[in-house]
């Protein structure tokens, strides 16, 4: 059924009623993180009676335990940095002491607010009803909460997901942390033991070694962030060690014991490297979706072998009528994917427009401090594409080379960027420096439009500013080989 039919079926359904114990309503919303709402919200604006059913806090990971305490934790480890390297700019602090306990509290003090203004919003909307539970599916289009029964023709399933417990040995005789967990700690830990090299570990690594913890990063990888370029992954370890953050990598079999009343990883396979011993252990080694319990096969709805939600190119699932939007479908695990979900969703019900997942530009950024933008390609992935006759250029500059960074006393990092040589097209970048996460917008936007790189190339910049050195990044393509 097109989306215009599933539009022209709302009228007789504008009303909630009873039918053999279930309460009809125009469209169901499961899950108030970040997609959900604003699916709600253009519901309610399109006069359909929807409900919007959540069990835990409104706001979703992002509001609650993800991008907005994060950032939060990590401005005041900023704050504190800068403050310790006073003499570089000219004035003394004195002595600095970290009080944990109003770190968590200026965190949590951004966080209620934006908690409660999405409950708000949420209650606020017109033909809108909010019900407080957990909710599974009993049939096809129907599901229960709270001891009611609930049906409708269009169902949006926006439910998460949350960290991974590895399967490690000894990790049920330990006392652990993950992402939610660690941002409670009202005490700074002597001495952080983190499970995974990845975005979420890394983050937690600085941080905490801003407020003055000990921290060791333990990767089974021999590479920090397997996925990116190898000069990638080293810069960001550079910029980590220098603050004195240590990494034990390629350790192979992880595993967990108690040490008097301290924590050991085992981080090697036959005892070949000792046990490294902290106070406390953040597991940060992945991600699952939070579709366990939901009842999905009961309504006929299809996921993978990890638990996410299988969809199409515009988040329809498997079922008739139900769309799957943000962490639980498995095309993305960011705010910024979930938010983009929402706009495929109601772009194709509402607006007759047929976008799709598949037209996004891959897009994140590694928030340690200086941050980490990347877009599109990586270099190992072009140059995959070497073989299949691409030409390729590249370019890549330190930010020494930026007056900015040397004024702010922020020159750790590079740029570097992938055209492909025929179409003149952008193919991928990363920086890793002073704003890359706001400066990598400017060859997104280009990408997105696909424009030659010389509109970038040959655009006037602000002096003094980062991006200004994007052009004369762009001006010194090479072949790559």
């Amino acid at each position: 059924m097109q989306a215009a039919d599933w539009m022209d079926t709302a009228g007789p359904l504008r009303s909630a009623r009873v039918l053999m114990n279930s309460e009809s309503f125009d469209a169901i919303v499961v899950g108030a993180g970040q997609a959900g709402p604003a699916i709600a919200a253009r519901c309610s604006r399109e006069g359909l009676r929807t409900a919007v059913i959540e069990r835990g806090h409104f706001g979703g990971t992002c509001v609650n335990v993800g991008c907005v305490p994060t950032k939060t934790l990590v401005a005041s480890a900023r704050a504190l940095h800068l403050a310790r390297r006073g003499a570089e700019f000219g004035f003394e602090t004195g002595a600095i002491r970290v009080d944990m306990a109003r770190v968590k509290a200026r965190k949590d003090g951004v966080v209620a607010p934006s908690r409660a203004g999405v409950e708000s919003w949420m209650r606020g909307l017109p033909d809108t009803e909010v019900l407080v539970g957990a909710a599974r599916f009993v049939a096809a289009s129907t599901l229960e909460v709270g001891g009611r029964r609930l049906t409708a023709p269009r169902i949006f399933l926006n439910v998460g997901g949350r960290s991974v417990r590895p399967d490690l040995p000894g990790i049920d005789t330990v006392p652990t942390l993950d992402n939610v967990s660690v941002m409670e700690l009202n005490e700074v830990p002597e001495h952080l033991l983190i499970v995974g090299g990845s975005y979420i570990g890394l983050e937690f690594a600085q941080m905490m070694r801003r407020f003055g913890a000990e921290v060791t990063v333990v990767e089974r990888s021999a590479q920090l962030l397997p996925r990116e370029d190898a000069d990638v992954a080293d810069g960001v370890r550079s910029i980590l060690e220098a603050e004195g953050v240590r990494f034990a990598l390629g350790s192979e079999c992880l595993s967990l014991s108690r040490a008097g009343d301290r924590i050991a990883v085992g981080a090697a396979c036959g005892g070949e490297r000792p046990a490294i011993v902290g106070s406390h252990v953040l597991l940060a080694v992945g991600r699952r979706p939070n579709t366990d319990g939901l009842g999905l096969e009961a309504a006929g709805i299809a996921t993978d072998a990890r638990g996410y939600i299988t969809v199409d190119d515009q988040c329809r699932t498997t079922a008739e009528g139900v769309w799957a939007v943000g962490d639980c479908n498995g095309r993305g695990a960011f705010t910024h994917t979930s938010w983009n979900d929402h706009e495929i969703v109601v772009a194709n019900l509402f607006d007759h427009d047929p976008r799709r997942i598949s037209d996004r530009i891959g897009c994140y950024a590694l928030f340690i401090d200086p941050a980490l933008g990347r877009v599109g390609m990586t270099e190992t992935e072009a140059r995959a594409t070497l073989a299949q006759g691409r030409q390729v250029l590249r370019a890549k500059m330190p930010m020494q080379r930026v007056g900015r960074a040397r004024e702010a006393g922020e020159t750790q990092g590079f740029m570097k960027v992938l055209v492909d040589a025929d179409s003149r097209q952008l193919l991928g970048a990363a920086i890793l420096g002073l704003n890359g996460d706001e400066v990598i917008h400017g060859l997104l936007d280009v990408m997105a439009a696909k424009q030659p790189y010389t509109v970038i190339a040959r655009a006037m910049h602000i002096h003094p500013t980062v991006s200004e050195l994007v052009p004369t990044l762009l001006q010194q393509l090479k072949p790559m080989v």
